[in-house]
């Protein structure tokens, strides 16, 4: 190992990291240790000018191995990375503390908060020590790609890809295109009719080239890696194998059953619909109750299924806006109806929320508040019509409103299948089920497998324009991949010293990403480079420890703890 010469860098990340942390002294004490050059700190390291410093002090000062103490690796550890590349060094010669998230922002105490980030930049000095060059390594990628879901998310992410002369491999497992979309009356953005925009999206993808549609169709394997996957799709009467290079699950969401709530009396009071059903009944022009008559007195019901911890905590989103805009139709179909919104919290955001709320509320529109918590309407028969009974939290009082007509905002949920589906591609889920991105501010449409996207209701509750611009954003990543013809894949993987693999297997069952195969022949496991994402489940569970993790290796970990203990230990 060629002699360390370490410069530490110490964020001040403006005040997040300074208030809490007396920076100064810090970078004063670690420039004691052994192998450190340089210690410094400055307000601002992941800044131009912080990145400059890095370049400029690797040259004058022949530096070796950077040390950052800053905030989360997972944010600014590409950024340091480049900056050692720019200066001429392995991108792997980086070790980074987090002294913002595990030490500024969960302390209270500025002397306790100063140790534990001197003990951390220590430990990190130590690691970094004993870091090894590791090279980068890029695939190929199929031009081709497969878009699972055929909504609105799918199809506009396929239209995206394949208007630049790319093959769109798009299954939906339906006999039909279109998604939740096709069974809205109107968007309530701007009342535009959502049968026509979706429609449009339909011939599109119908009549394009470069898009291969299976519909009535299901995924029953995908394997492989980013740039060359493989799966196989069950059609009807046959099966067809596909290759292609990204994926992009755009596999929707799907209401929730209003008739667990039994207090609501769906499926056993006939005028008691959901807010879908009440979608077709705009849709067709009839509104009108089970035995033909037009409704005067219209309950609309918010948070079915949603916000509650017996169903789902959960906010839907939409159902708010939605029906407002249903109140605003029945204003104007029905003039002289009476229509009430019974809410548990109105959450009425984006550019039109107020606006429709507005126009709800000064159209006569009567709005209850009610506790979900407390206690939910209670929706009973009496003769011809309905009655609801809420505690009204507005006026304090429990109350009695008449109705002909229920409708109940239901909430959205994951597909049943999710699990299935995650499993097919390798993505985790949320405790709702939902998919879960890379990074919910970074990264919000890439999941840790490479090469694998998801967009729209998949990922959780969404509008229409939320899910066409994950779409958009999606295929812009799946097309600059396949313009650059190849992609970089993670180096720090595993692999595995055959002198001493048992052949247990262990590594094979607990590898969450299937990177690891066994050779029948030797009798020893063998791990895909490509498909590994380092995360160390294997080399933990191995119990020969012939599994070494490049960048985790047992030596660097162990001189970490020895350096966090080391000035604690001599002070």
């Amino acid at each position: 190992m060629e002699n360390p010469r370490i410069g530490i860098y110490v964020c001040w990340c403006g005040s997040n990291i300074a208030k809490m942390v007396d920076v100064e002294a810090v970078a004063e004490e670690i420039a004691k240790l052994p192998n450190v050059v340089i210690s410094k700190n400055y307000k601002y390291m992941c800044s131009d000018p912080g990145q400059d410093l890095i370049i400029k002090d690797i040259k004058e000062h022949n530096l070796n191995r950077v040390v950052v103490a800053a905030c989360s690796p997972r944010i600014h550890e590409p950024t340091f990375r480049k900056a050692l590349v720019n200066a001429g060094l392995n991108p792997y010669m980086f070790e980074m503390a987090n002294i913002r998230e595990h030490v500024s922002w969960v302390h209270t105490d500025r002397t306790e908060a100063t140790m534990k980030a001197r003990d951390l930049v220590s430990g990190a000095l130590r690691r970094v020590a004993f870091h090894e060059g590791l090279d980068k390594r890029a695939v190929e990628i199929n031009p081709s790609s497969l878009v699972v879901g055929g909504g609105i998310a799918g199809l506009s992410a396929a239209i995206e890809i394949a208007d630049s002369g790319r093959d769109v491999h798009l299954v939906e497992r339906e006999g039909h295109l279109g998604g939740m979309m096709a069974q809205l009356d109107t968007t309530y953005q701007s009342y535009e009719s959502a049968r026509e925009l979706i429609n449009e999206k339909i011939k599109r993808v119908l009549n394009h080239d470069h898009i291969h549609v299976y519909l009535s169709s299901e995924i029953q394997d995908v394997f492989g890696y980013v740039g060359n996957f493989e799966a196989k799709i069950k059609t009807s009467e046959k099966e067809v194998d596909i290759k292609f290079g990204n994926v992009i699950v755009a596999t929707g969401l799907k209401t929730f059953d209003p008739s667990v709530i039994t207090q609501y009396g769906y499926g056993t009071l006939p005028n008691v619909v959901t807010s879908v059903e009440f979608e077709q009944m705009l849709k067709t022009g009839k509104l009108q109750t089970k035995d033909g008559k037009e409704p005067k007195n219209i309950a609309i019901i918010h948070c079915v299924g949603s916000r509650n911890e017996d169903y789902h905590e959960y906010c839907s989103r939409n159902c708010c806006m939605t029906a407002l805009k249903f109140a605003n139709q029945v204003r104007g179909a029905l003039p002289e109806s009476h229509i009430y919104q019974l809410y548990a919290d109105m959450r009425a955001f984006g550019k039109c929320g107020e606006d429709l709320y507005r126009q709800a509320s000064e159209s006569g529109v009567l709005f209850m508040m009610f506790d979900q918590k407390k206690g939910m309407p209670h929706v009973k028969a009496a003769g011809q019509e309905m009655l609801i009974n809420i505690n009204d939290l507005l006026s304090g009082e429990e109350l009695e409103v008449a109705a002909d007509l229920v409708v109940l905002m239901i909430a959205v949920e994951a597909q049943p299948d999710a699990k299935i589906m995650s499993h097919l591609v390798g993505i985790s889920m949320c405790g709702n089920a939902f998919f879960m991105e890379k990074h919910p501010k970074l990264d919000p449409v890439a999941t840790t497998t490479d090469g694998v996207y998801i967009v729209g209701g998949c990922q959780g509750p969404k509008d229409i324009p939320e899910s066409v611009s994950q779409a958009r954003a999606a295929a812009a990543r799946v097309l600059g991949t396949i313009c650059q013809g190849q992609i970089d894949v993670e180096v720090t993987t595993a692999c595995v010293n055959e002198d001493i693999c048992c052949g247990c297997q262990t590594c094979i069952q607990v590898c969450p990403y299937t990177a690891i195969s066994f050779k029948e022949a030797e009798k020893v496991s063998y791990v895909n480079e490509v498909l590994c994402k380092g995360c160390g489940t294997c080399g933990s569970a191995c119990p020969s420890g012939a599994i070494r993790s490049r960048h985790f290796t047992d030596e660097q970990i162990l001189n970490q703890i020895e350096g966090i203990m080391e000035i604690g230990r001599s002070a």
